[in-house]
């Protein structure tokens, strides 16, 4: 499948400090922040309201000089008969490890580590949006009707659900509003 390159995830040592640097120097909005994996605080940065995220800062970051900079390089592609080929890749190919299917709400994704342990995300985007960070597992015995459905029928109840476009709207007036202030 075709892919287009999306958005890159970092290691920070201090989260706030990036997330400043980033939002007042480079006019980066916050679109979503939270708790990955019980305890890493993550926040998602974007300038664009057709990206929920350009830029994933996650905390953890250690010194030494073997500690990994990057979280994971993400593409995406056209939509989940895509990804689903994608994900049959993944599973042939021996050098390709830790292959996880995931249903973030917003997106759909498949991650996996490439032969040196880079993660990878190949994703495709969901109708709807939710505040993330959203980490269930994905299933592909599920035709691609059945992945939406039940999707739409799990999250519809989260007060923040809604279509992405609405969501499209709302976050390009914060980025607007932004720009304002930093003018």
């Amino acid at each position: 499948p075709k892919l287009s390159f999306s958005h890159l995830g970092i290691f920070v040592f201090d989260l706030k400090r990036m997330k400043r640097f980033y939002t007042q120097t480079l006019g980066f909005v916050a679109s979503d922040h939270g708790i990955v994996y019980d305890s890493q605080k993550i926040a998602f940065l974007s300038r664009d309201p057709r990206e929920h995220h350009q830029l994933v800062l996650v905390e953890g970051r250690t010194a030494g000089s073997d500690d990994a900079l990057l979280n994971q390089i993400s593409m995406r592609v056209d939509s989940l008969a895509d990804l689903r080929r994608v994900y049959a890749l993944t599973l042939r190919h021996a050098e390709v490890s830790d292959v996880h299917p995931i249903n973030h709400v917003v997106s759909f994704s498949v991650y996996f580590r490439d032969p040196e342990g880079n993660r990878i995300e190949i994703f495709c985007d969901s109708p709807w949006y939710a505040d993330q960070p959203h980490i269930e597992p994905l299933d592909f015995d599920l035709s691609d009707d059945q992945i939406l459905a039940d999707t739409e029928s799990r999250y519809r109840s989260d007060p923040t659900f809604q279509p992405i476009d609405d969501w499209r709207r709302e976050f390009m007036d914060r980025l607007e509003e932004a720009d304002r202030e930093r003018d």
